[in-house]
């Protein structure tokens, strides 16, 4: 498994925090491209039901992104507009094509049944 980097950035107390005073460290946990390939084809073997050896890897491309969701933001997902850089990955599984987007910050699976997907 490769290596996660740890990224930890402050982040304001708020309602969803109601004990805390002042600044909450919020800790994050970073990942590379190879992860977030590994993380796509874990996610489209478990939605597919079927093995990971059976999600074969089709392309993996640098890509920016439109939104800080990837361009693949959930049903009601308000996103802050903002280029951001990461991956398309394609996986081939049972004949089709899935795209995931990801970047070192999360992985989405894009348009799965006419839905995107945070995972």
């Amino acid at each position: 498994m490769p290596p996660l980097r740890l990224c930890v950035k402050p982040v304001f107390a708020s309602k969803w925090n109601k004990e805390s005073k002042g600044v909450v460290w919020v800790f994050i946990m970073s990942i590379d491209k190879h992860g977030a390939i590994e993380n796509a084809r874990k996610d489209l073997a478990k939605r597919l039901k079927i093995d990971a050896a059976d999600v074969k890897e089709s392309s993996v491309e640098d890509s920016d992104f439109p939104d800080l969701s990837l361009g693949a933001a959930e049903d009601g997902e308000m996103s802050g507009q903002m280029i951001t850089r990461g991956w398309r990955i394609r996986l081939e599984a049972q004949g089709k094509t899935y795209e995931y987007r990801a970047d070192k910050n999360q992985v989405r699976a894009y348009k799965f049944k006419g839905k995107s997907f945070r995972i």
